[in-house]
């Protein structure tokens, strides 16, 4: 079952088409990944589903509401995280989520105890009286998960949660997003810059010049557009050179390692027995989700 469906969605800046006509759909309760380079319309369609931007042409339904009829319904049932935090830094995290939580028409006991389950979703309890403005970068955006989960959204929206944080901190935010969506099973939207990241979705849309250049599972994507190569470093290049000439098997070297592109996998056990003896260390690479993008797109993703 589909909590979204996007049919025919277009959105045009004067003579510049942003989304021509796209269409796509995120089964429910499975963790999607949104990517595109910079300018394809990828913030666009992400304003479109959020209620933010009105389209020009297609339809749009989140949780069986159809967008332009049933938009406050849509807002009731999503949260979203946005690149650029919204939270008061003088305020504590605690009444950051509490007065992000009156906004839905929670009062009293019901948003006490909707603003306690936000926080503890997102890991922020332990932090959860300190100012907003005093807090590390991975604590800032935990902060923000939790304020857009307090309206226990069904679908919920991260733009480049993890943009701008040090690795050990990322793994951090990325573990809570895991973690809260397994317990919960809530869908979560994701867009990213890190290839490792879309790696780990169940699903990968891939948007190009507004239009959509593919769909799939990472490993259905990196199946299709990606190669995995084999790299060996030789007891004797020379002789190496020779013995996959002599087989017409196309590489290249640097450093002194030879990589050699392959069609399948298993490619590289007749190449791997015919060097045997001429192998210092030998090693298969599979495809990335950045060979993906590059192959689909032509394009590096870069950070905005």
């Amino acid at each position: 079952m589909n909590i979204v469906e996007v049919s025919g969605l277009k959105k045009s800046y004067g003579r510049i088409e942003a989304v021509r006509g796209i269409d796509f759909s995120v089964p429910k309760g499975t963790l999607y990944a949104f990517l595109g380079p910079n300018g394809a319309g990828k913030s666009t369609t992400i304003d479109i589903m959020c209620t933010l931007l009105k389209p020009d042409g297609g339809s749009v339904s989140i949780d069986g509401n159809e967008l332009g009829k049933s938009d406050m319904m849509i807002r009731n049932s999503i949260g979203v995280v946005f690149q650029d935090s919204v939270l008061d830094r003088l305020l504590t995290v605690r009444e950051n989520v509490t007065t992000r939580g009156s906004f839905y028409g929670l009062s009293g006991q019901r948003l006490k105890a909707a603003a306690m389950s936000a926080l503890s979703s997102a890991g922020v309890s332990d932090f959860a009286d300190r100012s907003y403005g005093k807090l590390s970068g991975g604590q800032r955006r935990r902060a923000d998960i939790a304020r857009a989960l307090v309206n226990t959204p069904k679908l919920l929206f991260l733009d480049e949660p993890t943009t701008g944080l040090d690795p050990q901190t990322r793994k951090s935010v990325w573990d809570t997003i895991r973690d809260m969506q397994k317990k919960s099973g809530m869908t979560v939207f994701l867009t990213t810059h890190y290839m490792e990241e879309a790696s780990l979705a169940d699903y990968v849309t891939i948007i190009d010049d507004g239009r959509i250049s593919a769909s799939g599972t990472p490993f259905e994507l990196k199946a299709k557009y990606s190669l995995d190569s084999l790299r060996i470093r030789p007891e004797n290049e020379e002789a190496l050179k020779s013995t996959l000439n002599g087989k017409q098997i196309a590489f290249t070297v640097k450093n002194g390692i030879f990589t050699i592109l392959l069609k399948r996998t298993t490619d590289a056990i007749p190449i791997i027995k015919e060097c045997e003896d001429n192998i210092q260390n030998v090693e298969i690479l599979s495809g990335t989700m950045d060979d993906v993008f590059l192959n689909i797109t032509g394009k590096e993703i870069r950070e905005s």
